[in-house]
């Protein structure tokens, strides 16, 4: 979705902010008029612009408890769907980051992680989760309880910007987006985890609700939370700004230049307490520089780019924002165009600052694409709509569960649940292998830090950087008492192993494929006692020495571990 930074001159002006007179300006925009909706369908039918003096119908008074009720549905839908989850043991960032960080402003008062790498990353989002534990103690389900409240306010918020990006549409597409966004699979697999990129789409909704009903202060205030919870929530007021700017309103701007103090201070306090204002070399080296190679910055944006308008199904609802283009004027409206810049300049900040390229990061804009496509629906009629929207609901859904045939990040959908799963086990059958374990990120952790709930107590782990064959023979020297090894990308076809592909990926990124359990046990002389699979993916445990058939006495035990019951054993 590309910026329009140049206005039609049909567009219609902004309205007035409201005078401190006038009763509070409300979010859920409806028409009060219904015969609009019959002009605005003519007007699509014939393709032509709204007239110029046409102005946003008037909002309906809506009682507070109203959002209440509405927080509350989106609250429970949560909630049940994600029930069978809860006791999902920390993923990767969550047990190498935000726990942590978190659990030193709970234990310690730490507002800069002392037990992870400090970063750049604001701590709302952490002080959030060490007053909900203050509360109710740390545990699975107390952070997943936690997240999904934030969630369903990202839900209500992403609900009412679509009624006001919607209003003068036929029909009723605003209550699509919410549905859209609750089966999608990276917002699913998000709302529940404890990161940071789900609370910031709550605030950038908001901020962008805000905005568009020309309540800049109460926007800027908003944004200066986003920037606190997520440092990349920047863009959303410099794009705000830089809308009053050119309509001439800098007295209006001045207001986003709040976030910009907020976000300052932070970075003042963190390079205070760690000599970096990024809060680490390694961190500013691996986001900041590394990023910037022209072709890792093209294909971080091609990938962004495919993820919001092909990937999971969004393809369906590209196909009728094409269409839609030319038949709805309403998507070429100012609104629509503060929204797309937003989008377009999202997609261009977490491209250029973030090595690791993942699709969490565009979560905050993820709602203005699904208000897009709800729309854009509206432009077909009949059986096309109904098959291009059944064909976006069904490849939504089963994108929760099938993966896709190429590379990508386990968090994005279901994945992540069968990964700590094979966590769970591979740390509960080394509980029967004494000595030292080497194994890498984020298994490590799993293993030395018993507050990520994997272990009861610490073990004494050798860190490896990856299971490439480097990393491997530096063990060659003084083996490990076990090993474990496990997939650390998708790649069922061995697509990144290919010729071409193999070339461009270790050109461009460095990229060596690891190496499979056996061969590892080969240059160890270690043997692969036990292997676990769920969904495609893969743990391995090597020990030392000697046959299968003359295990040890401890290995001979694990079966009797109450966990053997879920252990797929080959």
């Amino acid at each position: 979705m590309n910026p329009h930074s140049e206005k039609s001159g049909s567009n219609p002006k902004p309205v007035p902010a409201s005078s401190s007179k006038d009763p509070a300006p409300l979010l859920i925009g409806l028409d009060a008029a219904p015969e609009a909706f019959q002009r605005e369908l003519a007007r699509l039918s014939l393709g032509q612009q709204p007239p110029k003096k046409d102005l946003p119908p008037a909002r309906l008074g809506v009682r507070k408890q109203s959002y209440v009720f509405v927080w509350l549905v989106f609250a429970v839908f949560l909630i049940a769907a994600h029930g069978p989850l809860f006791e999902t043991p920390y993923y990767w960032d969550e047990a190498g980051q935000f726990v942590p960080a978190s659990l030193d402003i709970l234990n310690g008062g730490h507002w800069i992680p002392t037990s992870t790498l400090p970063n750049v990353h604001p701590p709302l989002v952490m002080g959030y989760l060490a007053a909900v534990w203050k509360v109710v103690g740390q545990s699975y389900l107390s952070t997943r309880l936690a997240m999904l409240a934030i969630a369903a306010f990202g839900v209500l918020f992403a609900f009412l910007l679509s009624i006001d990006l919607s209003r003068g549409s036929p029909g009723a597409p605003a209550i699509v987006t919410p549905v859209l966004l609750c089966i999608s699979p990276l917002f699913f697999a998000q709302s529940m985890l404890a990161q940071l990129d789900m609370p910031a789409m709550a605030a950038m909704c908001l901020a962008l609700l805000l905005f568009l009903q020309n309540r800049f202060r109460d926007s800027a205030l908003v944004c200066i939370a986003l920037v606190l919870i997520k440092e990349t929530g920047l863009i959303a007021p410099m794009v705000f700004a830089a809308w009053l700017i050119a309509e001439k309103r800098a007295r209006e701007a001045a207001w986003f230049v709040l976030p910009a103090v907020a976000l300052a201070g932070w970075l003042v306090f963190l390079k205070t307490g760690t000599g970096h204002w990024l809060g680490s070399a390694s961190f500013t080296d691996y986001n900041v520089f590394y990023p910037l190679h022209p072709i890792r910055l093209s294909f971080a944006i091609l990938r962004r780019l495919y993820y919001l308008f092909i990937g999971s199904g969004h393809i369906f609802g590209t196909f009728a924002l094409i269409v839609a283009w030319k038949k709805m004027p309403l998507l070429r409206s100012r609104s629509w165009q503060i929204a797309a810049s937003l989008v377009a300049a999202q997609v261009i900040m977490v491209s250029a600052l973030g090595g690791a390229v993942l699709e969490r990061y565009l979560l905050p804009v993820l709602p203005i694409v699904y208000a897009a496509f709800a729309v854009s629906l509206r432009a077909l009629l009949g059986n096309p709509r109904k098959l291009v929207f059944s064909a976006l609901i069904a490849s939504l859904i089963a994108a929760n569960f099938i993966n896709p045939i190429y590379p990508f990040p386990f968090e994005n959908n279901l994945a992540f649940v069968s990964f700590t799963q094979l966590e769970s086990e591979a740390t509960n059958a080394a509980f029967f292998v004494p000595g030292v374990i080497a194994t890498t990120f984020p298994l490590s952790d799993a293993l030395r830090k018993p507050e990520l709930g994997y272990v009861e107590k610490a073990r004494e782990v050798v860190e490896l950087k990856d299971f490439r064959a480097a990393s491997i023979a530096q063990l060659a020297a003084h083996r490990p008492d076990a090993l474990i090894v496990y997939n650390t990308e998708w790649d069922p076809f061995h697509i990144l192993e290919s010729g071409p592909a193999q070339w461009f990926m270790g050109k461009t990124y460095g990229y060596e494929p690891q190496l499979s359990p056996e061969r590892i046990g080969e240059i160890l002389s270690m043997r692969i006692a036990r292997t676990w699979e769920r969904q495609g993916l893969k743990m391995s445990l090597l020990v030392r020495g000697r046959k299968r058939d003359s295990l040890s006495r401890n290995e001979q035990r694990l079966p009797q571990h109450p966990m053997d019951a879920l252990l797929a054993v080959h």
